[in-house]
């Protein structure tokens, strides 16, 4: 019968989990999937014995205090290639704040709906108090617009204005509450002219969905 390895956990917070596994002789640590992206820090020297999909098989020396990384979605069981010297080291993974993600995915989902021009896509991106503050307008935010009535018809006009238009290279950021999106716009507007600029967006959460939705763009000619 297999020996389990023995995980003791250091480190459980909303950013870091630190497992210190300890292996006796033959010890593994059964069949799993790394969820998080990760750093293993050898305490000991050591081999292991790594089982992967499809069969395969693999070994990894361990050398004591000498570090590597892996990605999200390893899978495998690691063993114990010795049968007559303990091993251990530490896991550090990196965990993810899942408001985070969840934030981040909207604003991915946001600039996918602009492109496809759906304003049912890009609302439903927005809080139910929401706001949007265009690049340009009398106020020195822009043009405000309040409330989801007014930011639905702000999007339209925009798709109005630009009967061809592209929000590409886009890139997305999340600290805390607020967020950013860089992105480069082309489009065509309804009088022929071409547009090829760079821009960002500021974003201010309620939940998981925007509050604020803040433009800024370079300034053409």
């Amino acid at each position: 019968m297999t020996k389990t390895a023995k995980p003791v956990v250091h480190i459980d917070d909303e950013r870091f989990k630190v497992t210190e596994w300890r292996f006796a002789p033959g010890a593994a640590t059964g069949w799993h999937r790394h969820m998080h992206d990760y750093v293993i820090v050898p305490l000991s020297d050591g081999t292991l014995t790594l089982d992967m999909p499809g069969g395969q098989q693999a070994q990894a020396q361990l050398k004591q205090g000498v570090p590597y990384s892996r990605r999200a979605g390893v899978e495998h069981d690691v063993t114990n290639a010795s049968i007559t010297a303990p091993l251990s080291f530490l896991e550090v993974e990196v965990v993810e704040d899942t408001l985070a993600q969840r934030r981040r995915a909207v604003l991915e989902r946001l600039m996918a709906m602009f492109n496809a021009r759906d304003l049912d896509g890009l609302m439903g991106c927005m809080a139910t108090e929401c706001a949007f503050h265009s690049a340009a307008g009398p106020e020195p935010a822009g043009k405000v617009h309040r409330g989801q009535a007014a930011v639905r018809a702000a999007y339209a006009a925009i798709f109005e204005a630009f009967p061809v238009a592209a929000w590409t290279e886009g890139a997305h950021v999340i600290a805390g509450d607020t967020g950013l999106s860089t992105w480069r716009f082309i489009g065509t507007a309804r009088n022929g002219t071409a547009v090829d600029v760079r821009g960002c967006d500021v974003f201010a959460f309620d939940g998981d969905l925007i509050a604020l939705k803040d433009s800024y763009r370079k300034a053409q000619g």
